[in-house]
């Protein structure tokens, strides 16, 4: 593995930010630190720049102990959330200043600051002084400079929180294209889910201090192994009641009194209309309803509980007051440590009735 993180604890005073955390990345991945505020998630990638020290534990990068190498000899490149620019520099000079610290030659400098530029797609603004730039072209230029000592590892502490929806969303794919292109091991920190699913090779889940679940988007989403990361992923309304007494076609998992189902996992058919797998069906009341762009989200009541499901707005027009028939293909189950993932049992036998 390229970086690896063994046994690493830090305490902050009585709070444990990093509890015997334990990691590993490949070389040339794209890993996102995703977690609630407080979760230990900066401190961790702090600790791999050298900026905290771990109370114990070890960090390799490229299977070379770093545990006593000082910031500037670690080859970390740092892209800051408040950008961390020189307002008083102007951009070539904000690209450059790392590279003259190092006595580069103004040769070198000025090859390696203009391929930067075409390559984060400032190619002409080198002039331009900070606050002549967007939001965006800031977090461009704090990137272009995070790149000009050719770091081994690059590490973004959450770069878009400080840009609008709109650009954030564009940075997001451009981000990922230019790690792709480069091959430079890159992790970077965010609580936007979205955020982590959409650029992300890898998730690295934190809570508490701890590690959750390392693992690809798609298995952590569709897999939660731990009670956490079933209710932190996606957006999960928690029953206390999910047997088949409450929702057809679920046998409570032994030792795993909870269940948190998502609006995707909740299908919804108008109460006349086709009633295929009727046996998995139960009726609701559709008390609320949020529209979401290319579909709605339908809050139904049913037997004293709530749930939400996705529906598309091309199916049928849904309304508050509606009566309804829903299915419920699958939930997580879980106990105060694990999850587990229970499929309706009535829908076993077609596949293609439910969400996989």
């Amino acid at each position: 593995m390229y970086i690896k993180l063994e046994n690493i604890n830090k305490t902050f005073g009585n709070f444990k930010a990093s509890n015997n955390v334990n990691i590993e990345i490949e070389k040339g991945k794209l890993v996102a630190l995703l977690g609630p505020s407080g979760s230990g998630k900066t401190t961790i990638l702090r600790m791999l720049a050298g900026l905290e020290h771990q109370d114990s534990g070890d960090i390799y990068i490229d299977g070379k102990l770093v545990n006593g190498i000082p910031v500037q000899d670690r080859g970390i490149g740092f892209v800051f959330q408040s950008y961390a620019l020189f307002p008083y520099l102007n951009v070539y000079d904000n690209i450059a200043y790392g590279m003259k610290i190092r006595k580069k030659t103004k040769d070198e400098i000025d090859s390696k600051v203009e391929e930067l530029l075409e390559l984060v797609g400032l190619k002409g603004l080198g002039k331009r002084f900070p606050d002549q730039l967007s939001g965006g072209q800031r977090q461009r230029v704090a990137f272009a400079r995070a790149l000009a000592t050719e770091p081994q590892v690059l590490l973004l502490d959450e770069p878009f929180a400080a840009i609008d929806a709109k650009v954030r969303k564009d940075l997001r794919r451009w981000l990922k294209e230019m790690i792709e292109k480069l091959g430079i091991t890159s992790i970077f920190v965010t609580h936007d889910q979205d955020e982590a699913v959409e650029v992300a090779d890898e998730l690295i889940i934190t809570n508490e201090g701890k590690v959750e679940q390392i693992g690809t988007p798609v298995d952590i989403y569709r897999n939660p192994k731990t009670a956490f990361v079933a209710q932190f992923i996606g957006d999960s309304v928690i029953l206390e009641d999910y047997e088949y007494e409450k929702l057809k076609g679920f046998t409570r998992q032994e030792g795993a009194p909870k269940a948190a189902i998502r609006p995707e996992f909740v299908n919804v058919i108008h109460s006349s209309g086709n009633k295929e797998q009727s046996s998995a069906y139960m009726p609701g009341k559709i008390v609320h309803t949020e529209f979401r762009g290319n579909s709605m989200e339908l809050t139904i009541e049913y037997e004293g509980i709530e749930l939400k499901a996705a529906h598309q707005i091309d199916d049928f027009q849904a309304k508050k007051g509606d009566d309804i028939l829903f299915k419920v293909t699958r939930l997580y189950a879980f106990d105060d440590d694990n999850a587990y993932t229970l499929i309706n049992e009535i829908l076993k036998d077609n596949p293609e009735m439910y969400y996989i």
